[in-house]
Formats: structure tokens, sequence, C-alpha cells
């Protein structure tokens, strides 16, 4: 039987789940999307011949959603998450679970009550083929033991005009966070962050060096104006060799004595195939099989958002911060 999927959120994000569901994802359908903006959800709503709502907690509840995706505002994760358990529903549910750590806490403490994990959530770097293969360079031994982790983040331009420095910690670095626990196996035990003066009002790039608990040095720059085009990408060096992502390219242009590549204005291309596979995971398990491997749990959410609040603390003290998780419940092992 096809399982019926609820979309929350019918922003950039939300659309592009709607239309994997609808289709590129065999063994699913599109039930309903949902947004506070009925006119959005409408507008996705046509293309697929389904229903638009408005309200996300009967969304969740209604007898003709099976699973449900949370792409609405980073502020509703944890409170849609919540609603999902309690409805007994499994939720993808995009990155971060929430800005507040204590808020995961009381997603995991609900999943805990439940029994069982509802929550898989949406650190899509997991499912890239690039950090895959960079996962298998370092367990299979071709770079030797880990020594560091280089990340660069660089968006075009700040999404707002409020965009801060902080918020570069919070709502960008997250994914890069996830990154290097899922690559190293470790956690990450210290942090420091500053920033360059640039010559005008938009935000500066922050930068953050962070240590392992098994004494390894992460490198993150987060640079919301670069102006040139999304570019993210990272380098795991070892000790005996060192492995890193490409800039993906179908074409090269030759002209007026130079040649040159093409930058995406942000993440959707990039990640396409990520976003594919993770949703393909995810139906998987909502149709009874086990917890997708790969996968970020609310575990994996709580751990991103100490990081970045403790980042938040460093950037604003200019001093390095030790960060400090609860022990991981058994339910997460």
């Amino acid at each position: 039987m096809s399982i019926k999927i609820a979309v929350i959120g019918a922003g950039i994000m939300g659309a592009d789940h709607a239309r994997i569901v609808a289709e590129d994802l065999p063994g699913a359908s599109l039930s309903v999307v949902c947004d506070m903006d009925l006119a959005r959800a409408q507008a996705i709503a046509d293309i697929y011949e389904i229903e638009a709502a408005t309200d996300p907690e009967t969304t969740i509840a209604r007898g003709d959603v099976d699973a449900v995706i949370v792409a609405s505002p980073d502020f509703t994760h944890a409170p849609l998450s919540l609603a999902c358990i309690a409805a007994g529903k499994k939720v993808m549910c995009e990155k971060p679970l929430s800005q507040s750590s204590s808020e995961c806490l009381g997603v995991m403490q609900a999943e805990e009550a439940a029994g069982k994990k509802h929550v898989m959530l949406g650190f899509m770097r997991r499912y890239d083929p690039a950090y895959i293969q960079m996962k298998r360079a370092l367990t299979d031994g071709i770079i030797g033991r880990a020594l560091m982790l280089h990340n660069w983040h660089r968006n075009g331009s700040t999404p707002a005009t409020d965009f801060t420095g902080a918020m570069a910690i919070t709502n960008s670095a997250p994914h890069e966070f996830d990154i290097l626990r899922y690559l190293l196996d470790s956690e990450a035990v210290s942090i420091t962050a500053t920033q360059p003066a640039r010559s005008d009002d938009k935000v500066a790039p922050v930068v953050m060096v962070l240590q392992t608990v098994d004494h390894q040095i992460v490198t993150i720059e987060v640079n919301n104006n670069a102006a040139y085009g999304y570019d993210v990408k990272a380098e795991l060096v070892g000790e005996t060799g060192s492995i890193a992502t490409n800039h993906v390219s179908y074409v090269r242009l030759d002209k007026e004595a130079l040649k040159s590549v093409g930058h995406d204005p942000d993440w959707r291309n990039r990640y396409a195939e990520a976003y594919r596979q993770q949703n393909r995971a995810f139906l998987r398990w909502v149709q009874g099989g086990d917890y997708p491997e790969l996968a970020s749990s609310s575990w994996d959410g709580y751990a991103a958002a100490v990081i970045a609040e403790t980042g938040v603390k460093a950037l604003e003290t200019g001093i390095r911060q030790d960060i400090t998780l609860i022990s991981k419940p058994e339910f997460y092992a």
C-alpha cells in the first residue's frame, strides 16, 4: 500500500520535499500540503491535485496521513515533532530540531516515553555521495587515522538583512556540526569562534575551531556573504593521506582567454541526490524497516544545538568554550 505523506511548510524546502514525494518516491503519495499561508500551500497542492491546509496539528492528526515531513520555520520543528510523537506518526524533520538544546531534550524525553523512535532529522549530508566516500576512506583505513577536518560553508548573500554572526552559527553551521560527528565518530569538546572585519555593514564570516574528545582538530568557515555563489566543501586529513569533496559542474565555459565553471545560487542542485536518498530511507523506515543507519536522530539534533549554543558564547566572549553534553541515553545507543 502507498504511504500517505503530509508536507508541512510550503517554502523552498517544503516545495522540494513535496516534489520528491510526489514524483520520485515509489511507494509513497503526497496527501496534503500545509502552510499558514494558504495561497502558498495551494500553489503546490494544485500541481499534484491534492488538498491544501493551514493547521499543522490538524494535518498531523488526519486519518489519511501516515507520516509527516516538517519543513516549516525552525521555531516550529520541535513542537510539530512532539505532535507527531503524540499522534504515533513518524516524522522527517528538517534541521535544526531546535536552536534550544533544552527543547531538544523535551523531544528526546517524549520519544523515550513513547518507547520507540519517531523522529528522523534532516541532516541530509550524511546521504551525500561525497561525504559517504569520505567516511568510507576513513573507516577502510585508506587515509589512516583522522587528524583534521576542514569545512567551508559559503552562501552568495545572507537570507535576511538582520542576519548576524550568531545566526551563522545557529542556522548555517549545524550541518557542519553534524557532519563532523558523523565523519569522525567523535564528540566535540571545545570551540572557539571569531570574525574578521568587513569594510561594509554585511555580516562577516565566522571562523570556528573545534577539538574532539579524540584530539582531532576541526575548522569551520561560515561565510554568508561570499558574493560569488553557493560553495560548500570539506577536506578530511588523515595520517597517510587526505580526501576532499570536489566542486560539481556539468560544463566549463571558454571565453575571452578564460576558462570558468559556474556556482549554484543555493544548495538544491548540490544536494539533490542526498535529499532523494534521505527521503527514500525515511519511507523504508515508515514502511516498517529499521531506523535508517545513516539517519540523524533527536540525540544528534540535541548535540548540534549544544555545539551551536556554545559556539555563540565563544563568539560573544572571544574565549574558547568547553562543550558539555549529557550522557547519551541508552535509547539512542
